[in-house]
């Protein structure tokens, strides 16, 4: 109670320069810096403290964030902090503290899970996704908390009933599949702590195998399964902490061979690690987290994903917890902006879509996406979408949202245009005339015919369709990815006939994209000289292997997701029990080789956490439709409005007087 009434004081302004005014607070020219600083204890110690202080260098590796309002284009993000330095946390050597924490959801978060409201917004009690939690539930899970305490007991309780955190599954205990309580054992046991508290799941927990790499750590976009599962089973704290430390790492200092990104990019994964203090103590350590923002990486290829999944689970967690007040933290807040303003930033390119490198994606490796990959674009407008309905109206986020709006209209119009292929499309390209000059060119971006392959005029069905997986000037990559056409589809990018037709297209094609484990990442697999030139002769990307139209168990979930979305959830449980078949017998591969997927990959680890996240996911999502709420969006009615207007005046008709009441320009 002490403790918070002086944290009450701070927030007042009876208690020492925390929020107050000059220098630490001016409303022309705000500072925000935290340091979070906890004092080393001998063993007799019963109690360690916490301490806010303003600081114009932050000594834990949290970082300084200068900016001029909140939504001001002139945000930047002080990036001197040492990179050695890490986000740190006491060991065994010093007590956990409670902290300041009062009943409910909307807290400021400390060092691991500890909270306090900056806002003062109460966000209500817990809830499970779309159902209200029993009220007598919710006082057990109060009790549970305040009796368990010492990190001990955590471990003990986490054993004994499988919570996580402070979270617990409301609903009434009922059989349980032998898979998926196998699965849910195996997702748990991936489980990260950081101080005591969960912040992830590592990428794969192989005990057969003997090369670990980096997948003993947690991976953004590999989390992602993991975090929809947790939500779905009331299990919020892991997907709340997640987000919070992933946000702290936006803003280090990312180097390499003296060159640094655009602030706002997210790492790629993080490792907790526990490291000796120096002092005279022998035995006292530390956990910090040290993350990989691509400069460790294989190929040393920058995330582009990663911010945009990171904003996809944002908005989910709100959805499925009714907790907004996360989303609208001031940090949180920034963070956003600052992964929209790396996205948004003016370039050279003349197309809406993000220009990226090879393996900035799923695919990490070198397959011939560089460029403006379907994957990409998907999660990107998803992101976009997501961000507009999560920022806080303010006149500073104004120009902003207004780039926002634009983008969002040009990208829709521009994928669902020129992306999208089927069996008519396809014989309009074989008849395409080159070399056109002209506004009115039909053939834009002057694509040859001879590039329509043979397989594939044998291979596009009579009915449905799909969105290609690249465009560039004189290149259309014909290939079928299936993430980005998924994503499509529940992100809304792709229109409902679209949609529709996509999935048309999968049943369609079951025997290739789905054949004995879904699912293809893409389809058909780089042979012969086109995979040398292509992929660098890559022996892990083997035709019918890997990134090369291997298959992924993972894919799933967001194929569940997009069935659901459309009401063809019949699709969806026909892939789910193709993979239950062998999925746990062949223990949880990362990915399946050859055309039909009939063996389990050659260089796939086992246990791969986002194979049993994903299976889990898609179970969840069949057994409660209603749930994928959280994850797809419908079309916006302006943006189809707009799209209507773009198709009328379609370069293929007469070009007519320019309507000056229009908008939005492509």
């Amino acid at each position: 109670m002490a403790t918070t009434e002086a944290i009450l004081q701070v927030l007042s302004g009876a208690g020492p320069c925390v929020f107050s005014s000059d220098p630490c607070f001016r409303s022309s020219d705000l500072t925000f810096s935290s340091k979070l600083h906890i004092k080393r204890v001998k063993k007799r110690s019963s109690r360690c403290m916490k301490m806010f202080k303003c600081s114009n260098v932050l000594q834990n590796g949290i970082g300084n964030h200068w900016f001029k309002g909140l939504g001001d284009r002139d945000l930047s993000v002080n990036a001197t902090i040492n990179r050695l330095q890490f986000l740190r946390c006491k060991g065994p050597q010093a007590e956990r503290v409670s902290g300041a924490t009062e009943g409910g959801n909307g807290t400021w978060f400390v060092d691991g899970a500890n909270t306090l409201n900056l806002n003062g917004v109460a966000s209500g009690e817990h809830t499970d996704c779309f159902g209200a939690w029993d009220a007598q539930q919710l006082t057990r899970e109060k009790e549970g908390f305040a009796s368990k305490g010492a990190l001990n007991q955590e471990k003990e309780s986490l054993a004994t009933n499988g919570a996580v955190g402070t979270g617990r599954d409301a609903s009434p205990k009922v059989s349980v599949d032998p898979i998926e309580e196998e699965a849910w054992e195996l997702l748990r046991n991936s489980m990260v702590y950081y101080c005591g508290s969960p912040i992830g799941t590592i990428a794969a927990n192989d005990p057969t195998s003997s090369s670990v790499l980096n997948y003993d750590q947690v991976f953004i976009r590999d989390f992602i399964p993991s975090g929809i599962a947790f939500l779905l089973k009331g299990e919020y704290d892991i997907v709340r902490n997640f987000l919070l430390h992933t946000l702290q790492l936006q803003s280090w200092e990312k180097t390499m061979d003296c060159h640094s990104p655009g602030q706002g990019l997210m790492p790629a994964s993080f490792k907790v690690r526990t490291v000796r203090l120096d002092g005279d103590d022998d035995f006292a350590t530390e956990e910090v987290l040290d993350p990989d923002f691509g400069e460790a990486a294989i190929g040393r290829v920058a995330p582009v994903d990663s911010g945009l999944w990171w904003i996809i689970l944002l908005r989910a967690y709100g959805k499925c917890s009714g907790d907004l007040s996360l989303q609208e933290r001031i940090d949180v807040q920034t963070g956003i902006k600052m992964i929209l303003r790396l996205c948004l930033a003016d370039g050279f390119d003349m197309f809406p879509t993000l220009l990226v490198t090879d393996g900035s994606c799923m695919i990490d490796r070198r397959m011939g996406i560089h460029g403006h990959p379907l994957e990409i674009q998907a999660l990107f407008y998803s992101a976009l979408l997501c961000a507009r309905e999560m920022l806080a109206p303010e006149d500073g986020s104004a120009d902003l949202i207004r780039a926002l709006n634009n983008r969002l209209v040009a990208l829709s119009f521009h994928i669902r245009e020129y992306y999208w292929i089927d069996l008519r499309k396809l014989n309009e390209i074989y008849r395409y005339k080159t070399e056109e000059y002209s506004y009115d060119a039909v053939n834009k971006f002057n694509i040859y015919p001879d590039q329509v392959s043979p397989w594939l005029v044998e291979w596009m069905p009579n009915q449905g369709g799909y969105l290609i997986g690249n465009l560039q000037p004189a290149h259309m990559d014909f290939r079928f990815f299936s993430l980005g056409n998924i994503w499509s589809i529940v992100s809304g990018l792709a229109t409902r006939d679209q949609s529709n037709a996509i999935l048309d297209f999968i049943e369609a094609k079951w025997s290739d994209l789905i054949a004995d484990m879904p699912l293809k990442i893409c389809y058909p697999a780089l042979e012969g000289q086109e995979w040398q030139i292509i992929t660098g002769s890559d022996p892990k990307n083997t035709p019918w292997s890997y990134h090369n139209a291997g298959s992924w168990p993972t894919l799933l979930w967001q194929l569940t997701a997009a069935c659901i979305k459309m009401n063809r959830p019949e699709i969806a449980a026909r892939a789910v029990e193709i993979a239950e078949k062998r999925i746990a017998r062949d223990k949880w591969p990362e990915y399946y080789d050859t055309k039909k997927a009939r063996f389990i990959g050659k260089q796939a680890h086992l246990f791969q956490t986002w194979s049993i996240a994903g299976y889990l996911v898609a179970k969840l999502l069949l057994a409660d439709p209603s749930a994928a709420r959280m994850l797809v969006m419908d079309e916006d009615p302006e943006l189809v409005s707009t799209f209507s207007c773009m198709i009328s005046t379609n370069p293929r008709r007469k070009r007519g007087q320019k309507n000056s009441k229009k908008t939005f320009m492509v």
